[in-house]
This record gives structure tokens, C-alpha cells and sequence, in this order.
């Protein structure tokens, strides 16, 4: 299974950045997890957007979801014609959200590029040769970590999403081989809002007893050697602070 960071950048992308977004791809199957502002742009020098198999939202926040709008775009005006209408997996009433903000007909252009089916949590979704599980975590309700694993091999990915620390997480990420973690807060926020430090994701690593540590959604301000460092203090594994387009076998 590889993954591969499409954006790495929390609420806003800084500069050759784009907000949360990450590619998983095992044998044939690609399946794009969050899809946020700016992330079209990096998938489309990975793969076709066309090959996709699924799209899975975490939650709606506009950071994890903006790029949809131009991705259906892309769906419903490709070369050769309309694509088929592709699976798109989110919490309950995301579709009726994201078409708030469009007038009748954009919402009825939504609704022909994908076909939506509401996340439950541990209720396992297969898409080719991936299981992806999502799990409650303590951000905005509901928001989803989601573990992708490789149904051949048994390798498995925790992507946290947004998510304060905490047992949530946890339990999310038990026994996973690469944890995926969202780092927002600079240590001197920590606690202030539901998000994890670089400092908490490690620890999360270690308490889960993670092979890699791979930090994301990172404050475009933050400077990622501090934090780097401030992880690597903590989790004796392998950590790395995401860049778009970094790419790992799982």
C-alpha cells in the first residue's frame, strides 16, 4: 500500500501547499481520503482524478472539503464525457452542506457526479483491494480518523483527521503500522482548542506503539524543523513532517 500527501496544510495553504488531503493506493485502487482546497492540484501529478475509486470526507470543515466543488466539475465535463457517478463516503447530511452554499441546479450537479453514502462509526467500507474503517474523534461532531488497510498484507494506516488527544484517538489507532496525525497547535496552544501538538501526536505514536510517525495539518506558519524535533524527542520510531507529494510504502 502506498500513501502519499497531497496537502499538508491546516485551514489555509501556505505557499506550494494545499490543505488536507492524502492519496491511498493498493494494486489497482486509489482512494482519496479529504479532499481540501488546493488538493485537485497535486492528485492530478500523482494520478488521473479520473482513475479514482472513492472519495472518503472526514468531516465539514472547509480546509477537508473544498476541492469537491471542483472536482465535479472535472467529473461531469471530462474529455470523452460524463464520468460515472463516483462513491463518495462522508458524515451524515455533508451533501445537503456543501449544497447550502449553491443554487438548485449546482445541487443537482452534485448529485450526479457522486453518489454519497453516509460514515458509521467501525462500519468497514471495502473499495478494491482497501478496507477503511472510520472512527468517532473529539473535534466537531461528527468528524471520523479513518484506518485504511491493505486487504492482501494486513498493513495498516490511521489518518486522525482533526482531533484533540485523548481516548478517541487511541483507540482509533491501535495497532496500526503508520499513524498519519494531525499536528495544529504550536506547544505553547496545546489545549486550547481540539487539535493535537506535534508533541501529542508523538505521544499518541508511542502509546500505540506505531512503527512511523508521519505529522500533517501543519499551521503554514509553523516551523516544521521545531516540531520535528519536538516529536522525534518523544516517539523512537521514524518521524516525518509531511511536504505535498511525499510518498511512503506502507
Amino acid at each position: 500500500m502506498r500513501l502519499t500527501i497531497l496537502g499538508s496544510s491546516a485551514s489555509y495553504a501556505g505557499s506550494g501547499q494545499a490543505c488536507s488531503g492524502t492519496l491511498i493506493q493498493s494494486g489497482e485502487t486509489s482512494v482519496l481520503l479529504d479532499c481540501g482546497n488546493g488538493v485537485l492540484s497535486m492528485l492530478a501529478q500523482v494520478i488521473d482524478p479520473l482513475l479514482l475509486d472513492a472519495v472518503v470526507i472526514t468531516h465539514a470543515h472547509v480546509d477537508h472539503f473544498a476541492d469537491l466543488y471542483s472536482l465535479q466539475a472535472l467529473l461531469r465535463y471530462a474529455p470523452t464525457g460524463p464520468a460515472p457517478v463516483l462513491p463518495l463516503y462522508a458524515p451524515s447530511g455533508f451533501l445537503e452542506r456543501m449544497g447550502a452554499l449553491l443554487s438548485e441546479s449546482g445541487r443537482r450537479e452534485l448529485a450526479q457526479a457522486f453518489a454519497v453514502e453516509d460514515l458509521a462509526e467501525c462500519a468497514t467500507i471495502k473499495v478494491g483491494d482497501v478496507w477503511i474503517t472510520p472512527h468517532h474523534v473529539d473535534h466537531i461532531k461528527p468528524t471520523f480518523a479513518l484506518v485504511a488497510e491493505e486487504i492482501s498484507t494486513g498493513r495498516c494506516i490511521c489518518y486522525t483527521s482533526d482531533t484533540a488527544p485523548g481516548k478517541a484517538v487511541e483507540r482509533a489507532a491501535s495497532g496500526v503500522h503508520m499513524l498519519l496525525a494531525e499536528a495544529t497547535l504550536p506547544q505553547q496552544y496545546a489545549g486550547r482548542v481540539p487539535h493535537m501538538t506535534a508533541r501529542e501526536a508523538a505521544q499518541l505514536a508511542s502509546h500505540v506503539d506505531a512503527e512511523r510517525l508521519v505529522l500533517t495539518h501543519i499551521w503554514p506558519t509553523t516551523d516544521r524543523e521545531v516540531i520535528f524535533r519536538e516529536a522525534a524527542k518523544v516517539f523512537s520510531g521514524s518521524v516525518t513532517v509531511a511536504k505535498e507529494l511525499d510518498s511512503f510504502s506502507v
